[in-house]
């Protein structure tokens, strides 16, 4: 995906802001919140309570191997521990439930049946081959329609792989990195709704789940790590192809330690679990996060405070393009 570029088509406009505008936070239940995480939360918080708008707790255990109920309950303990709060969710329940995304199998179904799929029985393994071949220095390769006429392997479980029209361009601006662009028939290729594991038809993929689902509660903003910026053309496409109202999306630069690397155990970086354990005043940790994301302003060195705190004075233009810097000795 790239910037802008001249002549490329562009999207619908997208859904003006609801009045009070609905944000979320969806975390996978398979293991400890780390930092990156705990900072998407506070920004994604913040946006939404500086605006006075809903903020919905959803837990996307799409994979049952992975997926506990003892992380579920971990996570969310750590995020109020964080002093983060939600208007709905599975502890607090509300009017568009279920929360979790193991509940809400009949909602990806009508979905994917309006959707032009078809089997396709290519095996990891074979498409790990065509990495190889076509992507050898890590570039995601475009899926090369190996089923798009029948599955090659009749025999083998199927997923479900959607149908890309022959042009597909998707133009949308990221309200922190700014626009971006993807022609998705010619760098994606149709990709995978629903996975061909775990049985029972397969496990459902990220990309219809979240399109699904933020709509049905409706989601008008949604604030996630940069990491997930490829996935968003193809997130709209959906929601066009569906008749599906387009969040505004932005999406914050990762963390990174002091020597300029993605910030990992080898910075010493502990999870949000650890911090809580060891008694570290959460307002620390917040200060941290807050401070990585360039909200401190004027009072970069401020040791502690609270989400609370920074509520009144977030700003989306606060948070920089590049990533933030966290010293993990800052915690304590």
């Amino acid at each position: 995906m790239s910037g802008a570029a001249k002549g490329a088509s562009t999207s619908p406009p997208i859904s003006p802001p609801t009045s009070p505008p609905v944000g979320r936070f969806a975390p996978s239940p398979s293991g400890r919140l780390h930092l990156g995480n705990a900072r998407t939360a506070l920004l994604s918080w913040l946006q939404i309570r500086a605006a006075g708008g809903r903020y919905v707790m959803r837990v996307e255990d799409l994979d049952p191997q992975r997926s506990k109920a003892e992380h579920e309950q971990r996570q969310l303990a750590d995020l109020r521990w964080l002093g983060l709060d939600w208007d709905e969710g599975p502890d607090v329940g509300g009017p568009r439930g279920p929360y979790r995304q193991s509940e809400r199998h009949a909602l990806y179904v009508a979905a994917l049946e309006r959707l032009d799929t078809y089997p396709c029985t290519c095996t990891r393994r074979e498409l790990r081959a065509q990495i190889e071949v076509d992507a050898p220095h890590g570039v995601e390769p475009v899926y090369a329609g190996t089923c798009r006429e029948g599955p090659t392997h009749p025999e083998r479980p199927a997923s479900s792989r959607w149908r890309i029209p022959a042009s597909a361009p998707v133009c949308f601006v990221d309200r922190i990195l700014g626009e971006r662009c993807q022609d998705i028939a010619r760098e994606v290729g149709d990709f995978v709704l629903r996975r061909a594991d775990h049985g029972d038809g397969g496990a459902w993929a990220y990309q219809l789940a979240v399109v699904v689902d933020d709509a049905a509660m409706g989601v008008s903003e949604v604030l996630r790590g940069a990491d997930l910026l490829d996935s968003t053309p193809r997130q709209i496409l959906l929601q066009r192809s569906l008749g599906l109202a387009t969040p505004r999306y932005a999406h914050a630069p990762l963390i990174v330690g002091p020597d300029g690397d993605k910030l990992s155990k080898r910075h010493g970086a502990p999870d949000l679990s650890a911090l809580r354990e060891r008694g570290v005043d959460p307002r620390l940790v917040v200060a941290a996060l807050a401070r990585s994301a360039g909200l401190l302003g004027d009072h970069p060195g401020l040791p502690r405070c609270t989400a609370e705190e920074l509520r009144a004075s977030f700003e989306l233009s606060q948070i920089p393009r590049e990533p933030g810097v966290l010293d993990v000795s800052a915690l304590g």
